[in-house]
């Protein structure tokens, strides 16, 4: 946030100059969430496992080598705190988060234009300032809070399934998924290099392209890294003692599973690119509903927005399956891996955004000129896109990464089956589809509550 708060002010300035100048400062900015946040949370994690051998297990296991699966799994069961930890602290950092940029967003922009009849970002409104403020909280600490979580969860079910094997155990393979990780750090830097040196971004039109460069070639990138550490990291064939279906996992197979995930990521990035971007279809359709007023507009962009889930849940479904099929559930784990494995160039992107859209406020505010403006409303039109990409990862991995941890509990505890048609099991399956639906509508209703106080207070 406080790069970002910095990044906001430059990217106004170099606006005044060149797009291609006012373009790098922003998604520089947004580098600086992408690596911090994937860096940090595999630091901690590496520490925490070190930390956890030398003083749980390190006497034990020099007395007893038999005991090395049975300490890991008990290390694991409680490293998987930290994914617990992450994601009740991004709970609050999401949805406080959004309650805030959403409130201040729409009272702002509610009173500007048909209380008081304002420009956008005119230095007039107060509650502009709350706006470009919630822009920060919200797009930046919220959704780097929330894709930590999933970051945070994903890697502790994989680590805790990897313990019930003992052949990946004994060649420290659990280590695995952080090289994942790991791996994609590096291929971050190649890709952000290519953006901000080797691409030009001197027509608006640019924009969007460079951007949407970044998530294919780092998902083309990371394909043959995640192939070598496969082959490198992990035994030729390996198989865990309490699987829901007993059978022996290659490295092959666990890489198949990983690419699947990753490519499922990019899937998923597209059709949110698609169903957002100005250039095509969908929402040209719903600029066009609105010359007939604003009731066909709402009806049709409801529509569009329920259409675009098939696609990201079909090529999620077909992850399942075939990760399930090759590799139990630590195929699942894997995949949900893979998809966060370019979680820093997905996070650069959807930090840019806001950094974009606030250095246009700056640009009003201060009266920096028409020219300036114009390159911070093109940075800002690509900006809101490409956020949409991030929100699309992190709800696609939360989808894994939620079923990834519940086969860790299945491998732990060593169930084979779950009957859903049970009284109990059918009734808490029909309440967990009900609470998003509850829960969206207390935050939608906390935002529209917020929002209403929040005009009064401008106008006073």
């Amino acid at each position: 946030m406080q790069i970002a708060v910095r990044a906001n002010v430059r990217t106004a300035k170099e606006a005044r100059h060149t797009l291609d100048r006012a373009f790098n400062v922003a998604f520089r900015g947004g580098l600086v969430l992408g690596f911090v946040l994937v860096g940090l949370a595999l630091l901690v994690l590496i520490i925490i496992i070190m930390v956890y051998e030398q003083v749980l297990f390190a006497k034990d296991l020099e007395t007893s080598p038999n005991m090395r699966s049975t300490s890991y799994e008990m290390m694991f069961e409680a490293i998987a705190g930290y994914g617990l930890g992450g994601s009740t602290v991004a709970l609050f950092g999401r949805v406080g988060g959004g309650i805030y940029t959403k409130a201040a967003d729409v009272g702002a922009d509610l009173v500007g234009k048909v209380v008081e009849n304002l420009d956008e970002d005119s230095i007039m409104n107060p509650g502009v300032i709350a706006d470009n403020v919630g822009d920060n909280v919200g797009d930046i600490a919220g959704m780097g809070s929330d894709l930590f979580g999933s970051f945070a969860e994903a890697t502790c079910a994989c680590l805790v399934i990897s313990a019930s094997s003992h052949e990946l155990v004994n060649a420290n393979a659990f280590y695995f998924p952080l090289m994942i990780s790991a791996a994609g750090i590096f291929v971050g830097v190649i890709t952000s290099f290519l953006a901000t040196h080797c691409m030009s971004v001197d027509q608006p039109d640019k924009i969007e392209k460079v951007l949407k460069y970044q998530i294919g070639v780092s998902t083309v990138l990371m394909t043959p890294m995640l192939y070598i550490l496969s082959m490198w990291c992990l035994p030729a064939e390996f198989s865990f003692e309490k699987a829901v279906e007993g059978r022996n996992v290659t490295n092959t197979k666990a890489f198949i599973c990983t690419a699947l995930g990753l490519w499922s990521g990019l899937v998923i990035g597209y059709i949110t690119e698609y169903y957002t971007s100005t250039n095509y279809a969908p929402v040209q359709k719903v600029a066009n509903a609105s010359h007939t007023g604003a009731a066909p507009n709402i009806i049709l962009g409801l529509a569009l927005g329920y259409r675009s889930t098939m696609i990201p849940v079909l090529s999620i479904a077909v992850s399942i399956f075939v990760s399930f099929s090759l590799a139990n559930m630590y195929g699942i784990s894997l995949a949900a891996l893979g998809m966060l494995a370019t979680l820093t160039t997905a996070l650069t992107i959807d930090g840019y955004g806001p950094i974009a859209d606030n250095a246009g406020g700056i640009v009003e505010m201060t009266d920096a000129g028409e020219i300036a403006r114009e390159r911070t409303d093109a940075l800002d039109a690509a900006g809101n896109t490409t956020a949409a990409v991030g929100k699309g990862f992190a709800i696609g991995s939360a989808c894994l990464v939620g079923l990834a941890l519940f086969g860790a509990f299945t491998t732990r505890t060593g169930m084979e089956t779950v009957n859903i048609l049970r009284p109990l099991e059918f009734a808490g399956l029909i309440i967990g589809a009900m609470l998003p639906y509850y829960f969206s509508a207390m935050t939608m209703e906390a935002v529209g509550d917020a929002a209403s106080l929040m005009i009064i207070e401008i106008k006073r």
